[in-house]
Order: structure tokens, then C-alpha cells, then sequence
């Protein structure tokens, strides 16, 4: 997916005339960037987000590398997770995609998409693999597929950088990095500039990480773990030494009532729209204590 566009490609994406698109440019209706030799290029995000403020139609979205029919559908959430578990087990990629970009583009939140409809449809998928009706490898496929998806969106989201960092991953042993790739976009979209470090990731370089970047936020994703009692000391051991610096979520089916007693966090979030809305909560304080110490917005 392009990331920079011309007035020209933006101009017969939406059907108007490249003169319009410049002059909505130098008036910052579309958000606008410039080259040293004063030409115009416009942020695929920034695109997005006029298309959603002014309810303008993608008439040719191939033009902007997206399926042929994207931002032409009008996207009911609860049903577009229907559409989504049968895209996945098809294996029909572009489809996927295409349901993404149309509830993006109808001004459905990111955490909601996560939540109520790709989160949904793995649920779906599950059951109908206990039950025999979906193979594992159409289970796997639809991961990878999702993964393609979620760094597609991740392209209209980029890392504010004068947001507060966020950095976080899955622990070592848990090779689950769709919750990670989510929570990524959805605290992009929040404000902060937050960086998935990816999945399978030991302690000591979680404790490096946090120590070298000092970030006001850290997620924790947790799909499954291989150690209990290991994962307990080397989370504490990381909370003590962070904690009270950096503010602690956690998240994920594999941590249970039990589990969590025995944890130190700032927030503990079972879905995405919580994490959207913790990190809504704290954005201001992390903005005002970097400020303070100098200026970094991390």
C-alpha cells in the first residue's frame, strides 16, 4: 500500500479533479506534506481520515494499491464478522482486507474492529476446528492472512512521534502475535507512538528494551505460557525493577484470576477497547511528564 500519494492518484481515486486536491491541500482540509521541491504528497493516513470526516467514496481505490472495491460497502460490524470467518477459512485475502478498509473507512474504531469482528471471527473459527468443520491449516492461514491485514491498516495508523512511546510484545514461549500487532495499531490510533516488539521474547531483553527506551507505556501479551512459575519471577522481577516509571498492561487469556493475583500492573486489559481506553486515560499525564523531563515525548 502506497504511503505517500500525488494530488494525480488521489484526484481519479475519489473522481475529482487534481485541482480541487490541491486546493483542499493548501487549505489543510487533507492533510499535506511537501517535498524540497515543493510538491505536494499527501499521507495515506491523512487520505483516510478526509475520506471518513468528508463521507467521500474511494470511487477507484486500485489506484491507491487497495482492492478494487474497498470503501464502496457499507459495513455493519456484527455482520462483517460473519463475512470475516468465512474470508478466513476461504483463504480469501483481498476480502479480508476489503471488510477492514470499509469498516475503517465508515468510522468504525480500530479496537472495535479488533475486538467485535477479528477477534469474533477466530472465536468462530475455533469452534468449527472443535468441531471438525475447519482444518488446522485453514485456522494457521487465516493467522498469516490477519497478520498481512492488521500491518495493511497499521499504514493509515503510523506512530505519532510526538506522542509518549509505547513498546510491548508476547513472552517468551507464546509464538501468538496477533494480540501484540493489535495492540500496536489501536494505541497508535490513541496518540501514542508504540512500537509491537514482537512475540516469544525472554525477560532479560524485555528488562533491556524498557531500560534503553524508557517508555511511559508496556504491554504484556499473554496467549499462552509454557512456565508458570518462570514467568511469574520474571515478570516481578521486571515490575520492581520498572513498575513505578512505566506504566504496566496486561493482557490475554493465559492469565487467569489465580495468575493475576500474583501480579503487580497498572491495568489489566481483557479486550482492546480497554486497552484504547486506559491508554486514552493516561495519555495527557505521559505526555506532561515527558515534557517535563526534557522535552522527549517518550
Amino acid at each position: 500500500m502506497n504511503e505517500l500519494l500525488t494530488p494525480k492518484q488521489v484526484a481519479r481515486a475519489i473522481q475529482v479533479s487534481e485541482a480541487s486536491i490541491k486546493r483542499w491541500c493548501d487549505k489543510g482540509v487533507i492533510p499535506t506534506q511537501y517535498t524540497v521541491g515543493g510538491h505536494r504528497r499527501i499521507p495515506m493516513d491523512g487520505l483516510m481520515d478526509f475520506l471518513r470526516a468528508s463521507n467521500r467514496a474511494l470511487v477507484r481505490p486500485e489506484v491507491l494499491g487497495l482492492p478494487a472495491t474497498a470503501g464502496q460497502t457499507t459495513r455493519v460490524i456484527e455482520r462483517a464478522a460473519d463475512q470475516l470467518t468465512q474470508a478466513l477459512i476461504q483463504g480469501d485475502e483481498e476480502l479480508c482486507l476489503r471488510i477492514a478498509l470499509d469498516l475503517h473507512l465508515a468510522g468504525h474504531g480500530l479496537s472495535a474492529i479488533c475486538d467485535q469482528v477479528f477477534a469474533v471471527a477466530f472465536e468462530a473459527i475455533g469452534r468449527q476446528w472443535e468441531c471438525g468443520d475447519v482444518e488446522v491449516y485453514q485456522e494457521r492461514h487465516g493467522c498469516e492472512i490477519t497478520l498481512h491485514v492488521l500491518h495493511e491498516l497499521r499504514s493509515l495508523v503510523p506512530a505519532p512521534l510526538n506522542g509518549p512511546l509505547a513498546i510491548g510484545g508476547a513472552v517468551e514461549g507464546d509464538q501468538y502475535n496477533l494480540a501484540t500487532t493489535m495492540a500496536e495499531i489501536v494505541l497508535r490510533s490513541a496518540g501514542w507512538n508504540a512500537s509491537s516488539l514482537g512475540d516469544n521474547l525472554p525477560f532479560p531483553t524485555l528488562a533491556a528494551a524498557i531500560g534503553q527506551l524508557r517508555p511511559r507505556l508496556f504491554w504484556l501479551s499473554c496467549s499462552h505460557l509454557s512456565d508458570i512459575e518462570a514467568f511469574l519471577a520474571g515478570y516481578n522481577t521486571l515490575y520492581d525493577q520498572y513498575g513505578q516509571e512505566t506504566a504496566f498492561v496486561v493482557g490475554g487469556r493465559a492469565l487467569t484470576d489465580e495468575l493475576r493475583r500474583q501480579m503487580k500492573y497498572a491495568a489489566f486489559c481483557d479486550n482492546m477497547q480497554h486497552l484504547e481506553s486506559f491508554a486514552r486515560t493516561i495519555y495527557g499525564t505521559a505526555q506532561r511528564r515527558s515534557v517535563e523531563e526534557g522535552g522527549d515525548p517518550r
